[in-house]
């Protein structure tokens, strides 16, 4: 079991177990009650989404060189599926346990297109830790429209009422990629929770599989380098938002201390399952049926 690493004799922040705090059985399906950890001690999460390629055109793909080899490093998930189409329904279920009833790629601007549910940023707020979004190509925090590269519809906190309706609020947690160099210098300035977008050419989308993995290639070493991932339990996953067409199977790639080494799982799991991991590490509370009853990836953690 993965241990807390909390210093000191300072009384955890409310939501957190104290060192030695037993761990219980995970929420059972269709419950409300309490998730309780499977796997405690995550100090750190970071999510990296990449955009529209199934595992066929990333797995084995001589373009993606850096990615099989960090695959091969740490742990992939073979069966690892995105639970629609197009993209923001995805990122909304991976951030808040549901589609909100959106199906295509609105802008949220005016209200038409909201996601008026609870997310991920609501429970990790409520349990004292630290979330930011960080969307690379954002010209400034908060942004609801689209900019150059920067696509809103790749950024899912912007689609919250919760998130948005205080402004100050929002620019402190969701902020352009330029932010996390910095936040990522210190263990106590990286966010708890972190979910960064890349642009629309090196998220894929635009561009190639081969620029993506340049992006993930420069950027991924700085985080598993860093404080929090050298110095404290910490995870890594990347993922992709979608497939294309009937082919919705994406790679999976869990990374950093608290994931397996050389590691293969071919466990059917799905957005709802990284988001039911991340709640289990926590204890916090399913959002949604959905999340509640998918299977955590906790299998593939130390």
């Amino acid at each position: 079991m993965l241990g807390l690493l909390l210093g000191g004799c300072t009384s955890p922040p409310p939501g957190r177990a104290a060192a030695g705090t037993a761990l219980l059985s995970p929420q059972q399906p269709g419950t409300n009650s309490p998730a309780t950890p499977a796997h405690a001690g995550l100090d750190h999460v970071v999510v990296i989404v990449e955009e529209n390629k199934p595992s066929s055109m990333i797995v084995g793909n001589p373009d993606a060189q850096y990615i099989n080899s960090l695959a091969a490093e740490y742990t992939l998930a073979t069966g690892y599926q995105a639970v629609t189409h197009p993209s923001l329904p995805n990122y909304l279920a991976l951030t808040s346990g549901s589609t909100a009833g959106i199906t295509d790629d609105c802008n949220p601007p005016g209200g038409s297109c909201t996601a008026a549910v609870a997310s991920i940023a609501d429970r990790i707020q409520g349990s004292g830790r630290s979330w930011k979004m960080y969307a690379e190509g954002m010209p400034a925090p908060c942004i609801s429209e689209n900019s150059g590269r920067y696509a809103v519809k790749h950024n899912p906190f912007l689609y919250y009422p919760a998130v948005t309706a205080d402004h100050s609020s929002c620019t402190r947690h969701d902020v352009p990629f330029t932010q996390f160099a910095g936040d990522l210098s210190g263990k106590s300035t990286l966010p708890d929770y972190s979910f960064i977008s890349p642009d629309l050419c090196n998220d894929m989308h635009d561009c190639s599989v081969a620029t993506g993995d340049a992006w993930l290639a420069a950027e991924v070493p700085r985080i598993l380098a860093s404080p929090a991932f050298t110095q404290q339990n910490s995870l890594l996953a990347i993922t992709w938002d979608e497939g294309t067409g009937v082919n919705n199977t994406v790679s999976a790639i869990l990374a950093g201390p608290a994931a397996k080494k050389g590691h293969t799982s071919s466990t059917a799991y799905t957005h709802y399952s990284l988001l039911r991991t991340i709640e289990l590490a926590w204890g916090l509370p399913a959002l949604t049926p959905d999340d509640a009853n998918a299977k955590p990836l906790t299998d593939l953690l130390n």
